[in-house]
Protein backbone atom coordinates (compact mmCIF):
# COMPACT_ATOMS: atom_id res chain seq x y z
CA UNK A 1 0.00 0.00 0.00
CA UNK A 2 2.79 2.45 0.88
CA UNK A 3 4.50 1.66 -2.42
CA UNK A 4 1.30 2.46 -4.33
CA UNK A 5 0.83 5.71 -2.42
CA UNK A 6 4.43 6.81 -2.93
CA UNK A 7 4.31 6.07 -6.67
CA UNK A 8 0.98 7.90 -6.95
CA UNK A 9 2.35 10.90 -5.03
CA UNK A 10 5.44 11.23 -7.20
CA UNK A 11 3.50 10.74 -10.45
CA UNK A 12 5.20 7.45 -11.36
CA UNK A 13 1.92 5.55 -11.47
CA UNK A 14 -1.36 5.96 -13.27
CA UNK A 15 -3.79 7.56 -10.77
CA UNK A 16 -6.25 4.70 -11.32
CA UNK A 17 -3.73 1.98 -10.45
CA UNK A 18 -4.07 2.48 -6.70
CA UNK A 19 -7.84 2.60 -6.99
CA UNK A 20 -7.95 -0.64 -8.99
CA UNK A 21 -5.56 -2.39 -6.63
CA UNK A 22 -7.64 -1.42 -3.59
CA UNK A 23 -10.89 -2.41 -5.34
CA UNK A 24 -9.36 -5.80 -6.14
CA UNK A 25 -8.24 -6.27 -2.52
CA UNK A 26 -11.75 -5.45 -1.32
CA UNK A 27 -13.38 -7.99 -3.64
CA UNK A 28 -10.95 -10.67 -2.44
CA UNK A 29 -12.08 -9.89 1.11
CA UNK A 30 -15.84 -10.10 0.57
CA UNK A 31 -17.70 -11.67 3.49
CA UNK A 32 -21.23 -11.74 4.89
CA UNK A 33 -21.89 -8.50 6.75
CA UNK A 34 -23.19 -9.42 10.20
CA UNK A 35 -23.77 -5.76 11.08
CA UNK A 36 -26.12 -4.97 8.22
CA UNK A 37 -29.52 -6.49 7.51
CA UNK A 38 -31.80 -5.92 4.56
CA UNK A 39 -35.39 -5.65 5.69
CA UNK A 40 -37.31 -8.80 4.80
CA UNK A 41 -40.45 -7.94 2.84
CA UNK A 42 -40.87 -10.74 0.29
CA UNK A 43 -43.02 -13.66 1.30
CA UNK A 44 -41.38 -15.96 -1.25
CA UNK A 45 -38.15 -16.19 -3.23
CA UNK A 46 -36.24 -13.12 -4.45
CA UNK A 47 -35.75 -13.44 -8.22
CA UNK A 48 -34.07 -10.20 -9.25
CA UNK A 49 -32.09 -7.24 -7.87
CA UNK A 50 -30.87 -3.98 -9.39
CA UNK A 51 -28.95 -1.02 -7.95
CA UNK A 52 -29.41 2.35 -9.64
CA UNK A 53 -26.21 3.56 -11.38
CA UNK A 54 -26.61 7.26 -10.54
CA UNK A 55 -25.81 7.25 -6.80
CA UNK A 56 -25.53 3.54 -6.10
CA UNK A 57 -27.85 4.11 -3.14
CA UNK A 58 -31.25 2.64 -4.03
CA UNK A 59 -31.91 -1.03 -4.81
CA UNK A 60 -34.93 -2.70 -6.39
CA UNK A 61 -35.97 -6.28 -5.70
CA UNK A 62 -38.62 -8.45 -7.36
CA UNK A 63 -40.03 -11.63 -5.94
CA UNK A 64 -41.97 -14.77 -6.80
CA UNK A 65 -44.90 -13.23 -4.90
CA UNK A 66 -45.17 -10.47 -7.55
CA UNK A 67 -44.03 -7.84 -5.05
CA UNK A 68 -41.47 -5.12 -5.90
CA UNK A 69 -39.52 -3.42 -3.11
CA UNK A 70 -37.33 -0.31 -3.18
CA UNK A 71 -34.55 -0.20 -0.54
CA UNK A 72 -32.30 2.60 0.70
CA UNK A 73 -28.81 1.10 1.16
CA UNK A 74 -27.31 4.17 2.86
CA UNK A 75 -26.61 4.03 6.61
CA UNK A 76 -28.33 7.28 7.56
CA UNK A 77 -28.25 6.39 11.27
CA UNK A 78 -24.41 6.25 11.27
CA UNK A 79 -24.66 3.33 13.70
CA UNK A 80 -22.42 0.27 13.30
CA UNK A 81 -25.45 -2.04 13.32
CA UNK A 82 -28.27 -1.08 10.99
CA UNK A 83 -30.97 -2.35 8.67
CA UNK A 84 -31.42 -1.28 5.05
CA UNK A 85 -35.05 -0.21 5.17
CA UNK A 86 -37.66 -0.54 2.47
CA UNK A 87 -38.55 2.95 1.27
CA UNK A 88 -41.69 1.75 -0.48
CA UNK A 89 -43.10 -1.32 -2.15
CA UNK A 90 -45.62 -2.49 -4.72
CA UNK A 91 -47.41 -4.96 -2.48
CA UNK A 92 -50.21 -7.43 -3.13
CA UNK A 93 -52.82 -4.75 -2.39
CA UNK A 94 -51.40 -2.28 -4.90
CA UNK A 95 -53.75 -1.80 -7.87
CA UNK A 96 -50.93 -2.22 -10.42
CA UNK A 97 -49.12 -5.13 -8.76
CA UNK A 98 -47.95 -7.97 -11.02
CA UNK A 99 -50.27 -10.98 -10.84
CA UNK A 100 -47.46 -13.52 -10.91
CA UNK A 101 -43.72 -13.82 -10.29
CA UNK A 102 -41.56 -10.78 -11.10
CA UNK A 103 -38.58 -12.03 -13.11
CA UNK A 104 -36.64 -8.82 -13.82
CA UNK A 105 -36.48 -5.31 -12.37
CA UNK A 106 -34.25 -2.56 -13.77
CA UNK A 107 -33.71 1.11 -13.06
CA UNK A 108 -33.84 3.54 -15.95
CA UNK A 109 -30.07 3.98 -16.60
CA UNK A 110 -30.07 7.78 -16.62
CA UNK A 111 -32.55 8.78 -13.92
CA UNK A 112 -33.89 7.26 -10.68
CA UNK A 113 -37.34 8.67 -11.45
CA UNK A 114 -38.29 5.59 -13.47
CA UNK A 115 -37.84 1.83 -13.37
CA UNK A 116 -39.16 -1.21 -15.24
CA UNK A 117 -40.38 -4.66 -14.25
CA UNK A 118 -41.44 -7.78 -16.12
CA UNK A 119 -43.35 -10.81 -14.96
CA UNK A 120 -44.81 -14.21 -15.69
CA UNK A 121 -48.14 -12.36 -16.05
CA UNK A 122 -47.01 -11.53 -19.64
CA UNK A 123 -46.41 -7.83 -18.99
CA UNK A 124 -43.58 -5.32 -18.95
CA UNK A 125 -44.41 -2.32 -16.75
CA UNK A 126 -42.80 1.12 -16.69
CA UNK A 127 -43.06 2.76 -13.25
CA UNK A 128 -42.89 6.34 -12.00
CA UNK A 129 -40.70 6.05 -8.89
CA UNK A 130 -42.12 9.15 -7.21
CA UNK A 131 -45.80 8.16 -7.43
CA UNK A 132 -45.25 4.38 -7.64
CA UNK A 133 -47.79 4.25 -10.45
CA UNK A 134 -47.40 2.65 -13.87
CA UNK A 135 -46.56 5.09 -16.66
CA UNK A 136 -46.94 2.44 -19.36
CA UNK A 137 -47.69 -1.26 -19.72
CA UNK A 138 -46.59 -3.56 -22.58
CA UNK A 139 -48.64 -6.75 -22.98
CA UNK A 140 -47.30 -9.92 -24.61
CA UNK A 141 -48.81 -13.18 -25.76
CA UNK A 142 -46.20 -15.24 -23.91
CA UNK A 143 -44.69 -15.43 -20.42
CA UNK A 144 -41.89 -12.88 -19.99
CA UNK A 145 -38.55 -14.25 -18.73
CA UNK A 146 -36.24 -11.27 -19.01
CA UNK A 147 -35.88 -7.69 -20.20
CA UNK A 148 -33.07 -5.13 -20.40
CA UNK A 149 -32.49 -1.46 -21.26
CA UNK A 150 -29.18 -0.30 -22.71
CA UNK A 151 -26.96 1.42 -20.12
CA UNK A 152 -25.27 3.58 -22.78
CA UNK A 153 -27.96 4.32 -25.38
CA UNK A 154 -28.40 7.96 -26.39
CA UNK A 155 -30.17 7.47 -29.74
CA UNK A 156 -32.84 4.96 -28.81
CA UNK A 157 -35.05 3.95 -25.88
CA UNK A 158 -35.50 0.27 -26.74
CA UNK A 159 -36.22 -2.39 -24.15
CA UNK A 160 -35.26 -5.91 -25.23
CA UNK A 161 -37.72 -8.53 -23.97
CA UNK A 162 -37.26 -12.31 -23.86
CA UNK A 163 -40.41 -14.45 -23.66
CA UNK A 164 -41.51 -18.07 -23.87
CA UNK A 165 -41.74 -17.60 -27.62
CA UNK A 166 -38.62 -17.80 -29.85
CA UNK A 167 -38.77 -14.15 -30.90
CA UNK A 168 -36.97 -11.27 -29.18
CA UNK A 169 -39.29 -8.28 -28.79
CA UNK A 170 -37.98 -4.70 -28.89
CA UNK A 171 -40.25 -2.19 -27.15
CA UNK A 172 -39.82 1.54 -27.70
CA UNK A 173 -40.43 3.64 -24.58
CA UNK A 174 -40.87 6.76 -26.71
CA UNK A 175 -43.68 5.44 -28.86
CA UNK A 176 -45.12 3.01 -26.32
CA UNK A 177 -45.23 0.14 -28.81
CA UNK A 178 -43.15 -2.85 -29.91
CA UNK A 179 -40.97 -1.47 -32.69
CA UNK A 180 -39.70 -4.72 -34.19
CA UNK A 181 -38.91 -8.38 -33.61
CA UNK A 182 -35.64 -10.35 -33.85
CA UNK A 183 -36.07 -13.85 -35.26
CA UNK A 184 -33.50 -16.64 -35.22
CA UNK A 185 -33.93 -18.65 -32.03
CA UNK A 186 -36.01 -21.83 -31.98
CA UNK A 187 -37.13 -21.92 -28.36
CA UNK A 188 -37.83 -19.53 -25.45
CA UNK A 189 -35.54 -16.57 -24.76
CA UNK A 190 -34.24 -16.91 -21.19
CA UNK A 191 -31.91 -13.89 -20.98
CA UNK A 192 -31.16 -10.66 -22.86
CA UNK A 193 -28.44 -8.05 -22.34
CA UNK A 194 -27.38 -4.91 -24.19
CA UNK A 195 -23.68 -4.21 -24.66
CA UNK A 196 -22.25 -1.59 -22.26
CA UNK A 197 -19.95 -0.48 -25.10
CA UNK A 198 -22.12 -0.26 -28.24
CA UNK A 199 -25.71 0.92 -27.93
CA UNK A 200 -27.07 -1.12 -30.84
CA UNK A 201 -25.48 -4.49 -29.90
CA UNK A 202 -27.69 -6.99 -28.07
CA UNK A 203 -26.94 -10.47 -26.71
CA UNK A 204 -29.62 -13.13 -26.25
CA UNK A 205 -29.65 -16.59 -24.64
CA UNK A 206 -32.14 -19.33 -25.41
CA UNK A 207 -33.29 -22.78 -24.40
CA UNK A 208 -32.24 -23.93 -27.90
CA UNK A 209 -28.62 -24.08 -26.60
CA UNK A 210 -27.70 -20.98 -28.58
CA UNK A 211 -26.55 -17.49 -27.72
CA UNK A 212 -26.61 -14.77 -30.37
CA UNK A 213 -25.27 -11.27 -30.89
CA UNK A 214 -27.46 -8.83 -32.81
CA UNK A 215 -27.12 -5.40 -34.36
CA UNK A 216 -30.68 -4.13 -34.08
CA UNK A 217 -30.13 -1.67 -36.95
CA UNK A 218 -29.62 -4.49 -39.46
CA UNK A 219 -32.57 -5.94 -41.35
CA UNK A 220 -31.23 -9.46 -40.88
CA UNK A 221 -30.44 -8.68 -37.26
CA UNK A 222 -28.17 -11.52 -36.16
CA UNK A 223 -24.45 -10.78 -36.31
CA UNK A 224 -23.02 -13.93 -34.74
CA UNK A 225 -24.27 -17.24 -33.37
CA UNK A 226 -21.78 -18.26 -30.70
CA UNK A 227 -20.15 -21.65 -31.33
CA UNK A 228 -18.48 -23.46 -28.43
CA UNK A 229 -16.28 -25.32 -30.91
CA UNK A 230 -15.18 -22.18 -32.82
CA UNK A 231 -16.28 -23.72 -36.11
CA UNK A 232 -14.11 -26.84 -35.75
CA UNK A 233 -17.02 -29.28 -35.72
CA UNK A 234 -18.96 -30.41 -38.76
CA UNK A 235 -22.32 -28.70 -39.28
CA UNK A 236 -23.82 -32.19 -39.21
CA UNK A 237 -22.83 -32.61 -35.55
CA UNK A 238 -25.72 -31.85 -33.19
CA UNK A 239 -23.68 -29.46 -31.04
CA UNK A 240 -22.49 -27.34 -34.00
CA UNK A 241 -23.26 -23.63 -33.61
CA UNK A 242 -24.35 -24.09 -30.00
CA UNK A 243 -22.96 -22.17 -27.05
CA UNK A 244 -23.75 -24.89 -24.50
CA UNK A 245 -24.86 -28.52 -24.37
CA UNK A 246 -28.06 -27.50 -22.62
CA UNK A 247 -30.21 -24.43 -22.14
CA UNK A 248 -28.35 -21.11 -22.13
CA UNK A 249 -30.09 -19.36 -19.24
CA UNK A 250 -27.79 -16.48 -18.31
CA UNK A 251 -25.47 -13.96 -19.90
CA UNK A 252 -23.55 -10.88 -18.84
CA UNK A 253 -21.10 -8.55 -20.57
CA UNK A 254 -17.86 -7.58 -18.85
CA UNK A 255 -17.87 -3.96 -17.72
CA UNK A 256 -15.84 -2.83 -20.77
CA UNK A 257 -18.12 -4.71 -23.18
CA UNK A 258 -15.22 -6.54 -24.84
CA UNK A 259 -16.26 -9.98 -23.60
CA UNK A 260 -19.48 -11.83 -22.91
CA UNK A 261 -20.06 -14.49 -20.25
CA UNK A 262 -22.73 -17.18 -20.64
CA UNK A 263 -23.96 -19.92 -18.30
CA UNK A 264 -25.92 -23.03 -19.21
CA UNK A 265 -27.69 -26.00 -17.70
CA UNK A 266 -24.72 -28.14 -18.81
CA UNK A 267 -23.02 -26.74 -15.65
CA UNK A 268 -20.56 -24.69 -17.68
CA UNK A 269 -19.69 -21.02 -17.95
CA UNK A 270 -17.99 -19.68 -21.08
CA UNK A 271 -16.20 -16.45 -21.96
CA UNK A 272 -16.60 -15.09 -25.49
CA UNK A 273 -14.90 -12.34 -27.45
CA UNK A 274 -17.85 -10.07 -28.18
CA UNK A 275 -16.32 -8.60 -31.36
CA UNK A 276 -15.84 -11.89 -33.28
CA UNK A 277 -17.77 -14.42 -31.17
CA UNK A 278 -14.72 -16.57 -30.43
CA UNK A 279 -14.85 -18.94 -27.46
CA UNK A 280 -11.78 -17.97 -25.38
CA UNK A 281 -11.74 -21.50 -23.86
CA UNK A 282 -11.27 -20.23 -20.30
CA UNK A 283 -11.97 -23.19 -17.98
CA UNK A 284 -14.10 -22.35 -14.92
CA UNK A 285 -14.68 -25.98 -14.02
CA UNK A 286 -18.14 -27.13 -13.04
CA UNK A 287 -20.52 -24.22 -12.48
CA UNK A 288 -23.59 -25.81 -10.91
CA UNK A 289 -26.80 -24.55 -12.51
CA UNK A 290 -30.19 -26.10 -11.75
CA UNK A 291 -32.28 -23.04 -12.61
CA UNK A 292 -35.27 -23.73 -14.82
CA UNK A 293 -35.45 -20.09 -15.88
CA UNK A 294 -33.00 -17.20 -16.24
CA UNK A 295 -30.01 -17.09 -13.88
CA UNK A 296 -28.95 -13.56 -12.97
CA UNK A 297 -25.23 -13.24 -12.29
CA UNK A 298 -22.96 -10.20 -12.31
CA UNK A 299 -19.39 -8.96 -12.82
CA UNK A 300 -17.16 -6.53 -10.94
CA UNK A 301 -16.11 -3.14 -12.26
CA UNK A 302 -12.94 -1.11 -11.73
CA UNK A 303 -10.65 -3.88 -10.44
CA UNK A 304 -7.15 -4.81 -11.62
CA UNK A 305 -8.47 -8.22 -12.60
CA UNK A 306 -12.23 -8.46 -12.98
CA UNK A 307 -14.39 -10.99 -11.15
CA UNK A 308 -17.67 -12.77 -11.89
CA UNK A 309 -20.21 -13.69 -9.19
CA UNK A 310 -22.42 -16.67 -10.06
CA UNK A 311 -25.25 -18.22 -8.00
CA UNK A 312 -24.14 -21.78 -7.26
CA UNK A 313 -26.86 -23.66 -5.39
CA UNK A 314 -27.20 -21.99 -1.98
CA UNK A 315 -23.82 -20.25 -2.39
CA UNK A 316 -22.25 -17.68 -4.71
CA UNK A 317 -19.09 -18.70 -6.56
CA UNK A 318 -16.54 -15.99 -7.27
CA UNK A 319 -14.18 -16.46 -10.25
CA UNK A 320 -11.53 -14.35 -11.91
CA UNK A 321 -12.96 -13.63 -15.35
CA UNK A 322 -9.89 -14.13 -17.55
CA UNK A 323 -8.11 -16.99 -15.76
CA UNK A 324 -11.12 -19.01 -14.62
CA UNK A 325 -9.76 -19.41 -11.08
CA UNK A 326 -12.39 -19.84 -8.38
CA UNK A 327 -11.28 -17.61 -5.51
CA UNK A 328 -14.04 -18.23 -2.96
CA UNK A 329 -17.57 -19.47 -2.28
CA UNK A 330 -19.82 -17.07 -0.39
CA UNK A 331 -22.03 -19.06 2.02
CA UNK A 332 -24.97 -17.58 3.90
CA UNK A 333 -28.26 -18.45 2.20
CA UNK A 334 -30.33 -21.41 3.34
CA UNK A 335 -31.83 -22.15 -0.08
CA UNK A 336 -30.83 -21.65 -3.70
CA UNK A 337 -29.58 -18.22 -4.79
CA UNK A 338 -31.28 -16.86 -7.92
CA UNK A 339 -29.70 -13.41 -8.37
CA UNK A 340 -26.90 -11.11 -7.28
CA UNK A 341 -25.85 -7.54 -8.06
CA UNK A 342 -22.51 -5.74 -7.57
CA UNK A 343 -22.22 -2.25 -6.09
CA UNK A 344 -19.06 -0.90 -7.71
CA UNK A 345 -18.72 2.28 -5.61
CA UNK A 346 -17.90 0.33 -2.46
CA UNK A 347 -17.22 -3.14 -3.90
CA UNK A 348 -20.24 -4.67 -2.18
CA UNK A 349 -22.41 -7.55 -3.34
CA UNK A 350 -26.11 -8.17 -2.69
CA UNK A 351 -27.77 -11.53 -3.31
CA UNK A 352 -31.35 -12.79 -3.29
CA UNK A 353 -32.46 -16.35 -2.72
CA UNK A 354 -35.42 -18.69 -2.43
CA UNK A 355 -35.15 -18.36 1.37
CA UNK A 356 -36.78 -14.89 0.89
CA UNK A 357 -33.62 -13.17 2.17
CA UNK A 358 -31.43 -10.48 0.63
CA UNK A 359 -27.88 -10.67 2.00
CA UNK A 360 -25.15 -8.01 1.95
CA UNK A 361 -21.54 -9.05 1.32
CA UNK A 362 -18.90 -6.43 2.14
CA UNK A 363 -15.08 -6.26 2.17
CA UNK A 364 -13.55 -7.44 5.43
CA UNK A 365 -11.81 -4.70 7.40
CA UNK A 366 -9.47 -6.71 9.58
CA UNK A 367 -6.75 -4.71 11.29
CA UNK A 368 -3.60 -6.36 12.67
CA UNK A 369 -3.58 -6.81 16.44
CA UNK A 370 -0.06 -6.28 17.87
CA UNK A 371 1.34 -8.98 20.18
CA UNK A 372 3.70 -6.66 22.08
CA UNK A 373 4.64 -3.04 22.60
CA UNK A 374 7.40 -3.08 19.97
CA UNK A 375 4.96 -4.32 17.34
CA UNK A 376 2.43 -1.74 18.48
CA UNK A 377 5.03 1.00 17.95
CA UNK A 378 5.81 -0.37 14.49
CA UNK A 379 2.14 -0.35 13.46
CA UNK A 380 1.72 3.11 14.97
CA UNK A 381 4.53 4.44 12.74
CA UNK A 382 3.05 2.64 9.72
CA UNK A 383 -0.40 4.21 10.15
CA UNK A 384 1.14 7.67 10.71
CA UNK A 385 3.07 7.35 7.43
CA UNK A 386 -0.04 6.11 5.66
CA UNK A 387 -2.10 9.02 6.99
CA UNK A 388 0.59 11.50 5.92
CA UNK A 389 0.70 10.09 2.40
CA UNK A 390 -3.08 10.10 2.08
CA UNK A 391 -3.25 13.72 3.22
CA UNK A 392 -0.57 14.79 0.76
CA UNK A 393 -2.14 12.64 -1.99
CA UNK A 394 -5.44 14.52 -1.78
CA UNK A 395 -3.79 17.87 -0.87
CA UNK A 396 -5.66 18.07 2.45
Amino acid sequence: MLGFLSARQTGLDDPLRLQRAESTRRVWGLELNKDRDVERIHGSGVNTLDIEPIEGRYMLSGGSDGVIVLYDLENSSRQPYYTCKAVCSVGRNHPDVHKYSVETVQWYPHDTGMFTSSSFDKTLKVWDTNTLQTADVFNFEETVYSHHMSPVATKHCLVAVGTRGPKVQLCDLKSGSCSHILQGHRQEILAVSWSPRYEYILATASADSRAKLWDVRRASGCLITLDQHNGKRSQAVESANTAHNGKVNGLCFTSDGLHLLTVGTDNRMRLWNSSNGENTLVNYGKVYNDSRKGLKFTVSCGCSSEFVFVPYGSTIAVYTVYSGEQITMLKGHYKSVDCCVFQSNFQELYSGGRDCNILAWVPSLYEPVPDNDDEADTWGIFWKHLLFLLLSLFDL
